[in-house]
């Protein structure tokens, strides 16, 4: 799932390569993804992109006349720069991946995908980002939120640490993998308890977040969009690399798996040593 850092890059992205063309047309070829009707997507057509922002893990494409479309890229969507495309009829509804197309006046544009078969990927053409549900429930933006705010988000929600940094309308922008990494940087235990984590603890996880977020933006920055899977996979220390050796001390990287999804740590950095219960493995056993 694209997190902070990815969409930071493919706003900025679009900010150097899409801002100030106009746009020729938008083609909706998966009509579940779109989760407005007025305006419809053909009133952005004429209209010049002006710039190109992030709300949480929300990529929001500005055109003149303050209309946004505001996408959501759930696990499997992305977003796929195109400096030509194929001449022709538009899409057809239904056909492949591309959930949706922006043509702009140029020749250039960009198609938003979406691979596998649950379809999740969230479009909305609105006059105000706020407007848009998943947008409105946000938290602090996860990278600017100082010491005492991120203090205050993270001990107003009693749970494992994990996914109340996960929860967007506690700390906004932090996705499965992230999360991983930040905790990993900070050595604690993702089912450490939010409620139980000392002064020490909090402002350590604070450093880590910040910390690991920021190298991955300043990362991602400048890479077209089909660069960024790449840049994110090559900068992760535990997520997904179950069974390779911890960076910092040279364990295994373990793993616990749930019904749809999985979380990687490292035991001698984040649990003193003690490997975390697997509950998919747990279950096989009994």
């Amino acid at each position: 799932m694209p997190e902070l850092p990815e969409v930071e890059a493919l706003a900025g992205y679009l900010r150097e390569r899409a801002v100030s063309r106009r746009v020729d047309r938008v083609e909706v070829a998966a009509i579940s993804a779109l989760k407005t009707y007025d305006p419809a997507p053909a009133a952005v057509s004429g209209r010049t992109v002006t710039d190109a922002r992030r709300h949480g893990k929300f990529l929001d494409v500005v055109f003149d006349g303050d209309l946004h479309l505001v996408v959501h890229l759930a696990r499997a969507g992305w977003l796929h720069y195109r400096e030509s495309f194929p001449s022709g009829a538009p899409l057809r509804p239904g056909k492949g991946p591309i959930a949706l197309r922006v043509r702009l006046d140029d020749g250039s544009g960009f198609d938003l995908t979406e691979a596998g078969t649950q379809k999740k990927l969230a479009a909305y053409l609105v006059a105000d980002p706020a407007t848009v549900p998943g947008v409105a429930k946000l938290g602090p933006d996860a990278l600017a939120a100082d010491l005492p705010t991120f203090a205050a988000r993270l001990r107003s929600r009693r749970g494992q640490v994990k996914g109340v940094l996960t929860d967007q309308s506690v700390l906004a922008g932090v996705g499965n993998a992230y999360s991983d990494e930040i905790l990993h940087a900070a050595k604690l235990s993702p089912f450490a308890l939010t409620d139980r984590l000392t002064d020490d603890q909090v402002a350590a996880l604070h450093e880590a977040t910040r910390r690991v977020l920021g190298d991955a933006v300043s990362r991602s920055l400048g890479h077209r969009a089909a660069e960024l899977k790449g840049e994110k996979r090559s900068g992760l220390a535990v997520h997904a690399r179950t069974g390779l050796p911890c960076p910092v001390c040279g364990d295994t990287v373990r793993e616990v798996s749930f019904a749809d999804s999985s979380l990687q740590y490292c035991p001698t950095c984040q649990t003193g040593g003690k490997p975390l219960a697997d509950r998919r493995l747990s279950r096989i056993v009994r």
